[in-house]
């Protein structure tokens, strides 16, 4: 038990709170939409650069290996240099990303960008649900930080609506470069935004900031004793923190090897399912399956909406259903969809139309849904839950490390195995995959629904 003061009643985020959250949250928005844009651009990248498709797959997946840079540094960084400034920095990082790749001259240039975009998306992943949590009094932390997640799925949205509008109003050998650079504006509000907003309380009392820290937690709460209580629960957290930093447990044993291969196990095949090849590349896909150009980008808005829904749905019942439960829905989903949309390429192979293209993207939104409700929705809770505290920070390290690895991974390989093999094979290997998923989760997954924190590690077997 925790021992600092109880819980207190406590009144609805004020207005700098929100304000607050509200700028973190426009920081994962850029997030999703860094994440989707570039799939409206993939065939002018490859016209205008010569690109073969494994050059094509090699400049989409740059970015996937920023963001593991970025992901694995911008903790440290965060801890030692503020949130704030992390968030400064990732906003930078944005607007280089929008307009170097708008603007590049050269292939070398467009990848120098993306790669610094990439960062960008992997630094934000990390700093800004940080942020909001820290900043956010403890009774409307829950809903504050799943704000930065439901923005991260309404940023790919708009990246596909945007993309779409851009391509019916822009000029065509220039329209990609709009795609790309217009991500520049919301980077630009987030900057400006970011002004209004403080340092978080607990890095401003871990380095030692008392007075600064109590004045900006009396400014984000609503009462004196709230702010009493808030800052209660930083000292907690950080003397619970450096008692585990000076008691560093080795993590790579025996002893944690069972939720270290459930960790890799989740995130490998989140990405093996396909999800980010498909949000990367929906245009191309419904394209190579028959539809007209146009009406490939507003198909594509149709996946992002799905994923929107779906998303929401599953928020409001993961703490009812459970999480094995929506993992086996969503791998039953994975299986049906990808096996409908693999009978659809290979039966209408060499004869697409625009038949076989709106089959397609029936079965493109009965994925995404698929996977939004079941892995989407479960992978972070289920890593953050399985490991003891003292190894949690490192188990979810090597969780996003192996979702990013196993992203940039499907992101490059998927249009030279589309070249080369068709359609068709490819969702034969992400059905195949999915398989082994659903046999993971019914033989290996467990049940961590309603399991305090405290308790999960009897639970596993660990101790």
């Amino acid at each position: 038990m925790s021992s600092y003061a109880p819980a207190i009643p406590q009144s609805r985020a004020n207005g700098l709170v929100i304000r607050s959250a509200v700028v973190a949250s426009i920081g994962g928005l850029i997030f999703g939409f860094d994440t989707a844009v570039i799939s409206g651009t993939t065939s002018s990248l490859q016209e205008v650069f010569s690109l073969d498709d494994s050059g094509l797959g090699f400049i989409v997946a740059i970015a996937t290996v920023g963001t593991i840079a970025g992901a694995l540094f911008s903790g440290q960084l965060a801890d030692r240099y503020g949130r704030k400034r992390l968030l400064y920095i990732i906003g930078v990082l944005y607007i280089l990303g929008a307009l170097g790749t708008g603007l590049a001259a050269s292939h070398t240039m467009f990848i120098i960008f993306r790669f610094l975009g990439g960062i960008g998306v992997g630094m934000s992943s990390v700093v800004a649900p940080i942020y909001t949590a820290e900043i956010a009094p403890p009774a409307q932390r829950g809903r504050l930080v799943g704000l930065v997640q439901f923005n991260i799925v309404l940023g790919i949205l708009v990246a596909y609506l945007s993309n779409y509008i851009i391509r019916l109003i822009a000029p065509e050998d220039v329209a990609w470069r709009w795609m790309l650079g217009v991500m520049a504006v919301p980077a630009v509000i987030f900057l400006l935004m970011l002004m209004t907003t403080p340092e978080t309380p607990r890095w401003l009392l871990a380095n030692g900031k008392v007075d600064l820290a109590t004045s900006i937690s009396r400014r984000l709460c609503n009462t004196e004793e709230e702010s009493m209580a808030q800052l209660d629960e930083i000292r907690a957290q950080i003397a619970e923190a450096q008692a585990i930093s000076a008691a560093r447990t080795p993590f790579f044993t025996r002893r944690y090897l069972k939720v270290i291969l459930m960790a890799i196990a989740i995130a490998a095949f989140n990405q093996l399912s396909g999800v980010n090849a498909i949000l990367y590349y929906a245009p191309k896909v419904m394209q190579d399956a028959g539809a007209a150009a146009n009406t490939s980008y507003l198909m594509s808005v149709g996946v992002g909406l799905m994923n929107l829904i779906a998303t929401m749905a599953a928020l409001t019942v993961i703490d009812r259903f459970g999480r094995r439960r929506l993992m086996i829905v969503g791998s039953i989903g994975y299986l049906l969809s990808l096996g409908f949309i693999t009978v659809v390429m290979f039966s209408f192979e060499g004869h697409f139309s625009s038949t076989s293209s709106v089959l397609v993207l029936i079965g493109l939104m009965a994925f995404i849904a698929s996977h939004a409700f079941g892995q989407g929705s479960v992978i972070w809770v289920f890593i953050s839950e399985i490991f003891p505290n003292q190894v949690r920070g490192r188990g979810q390290s090597l969780g996003s490390l192996t979702h990013w690895v196993f992203a940039a991974i499907t992101t490059y390989a998927f249009p030279p195995v589309i070249g080369a093999l068709g359609g068709g094979f490819a969702f034969t290997i992400f059905l195949v995959c999915m398989v082994g998923q659903l046999v993971w989760v019914l033989k290996v997954m467990p049940e961590t629904k309603g399991v305090p924190l405290e308790e999960m590690s009897v639970k596993l077997g660990l101790e």
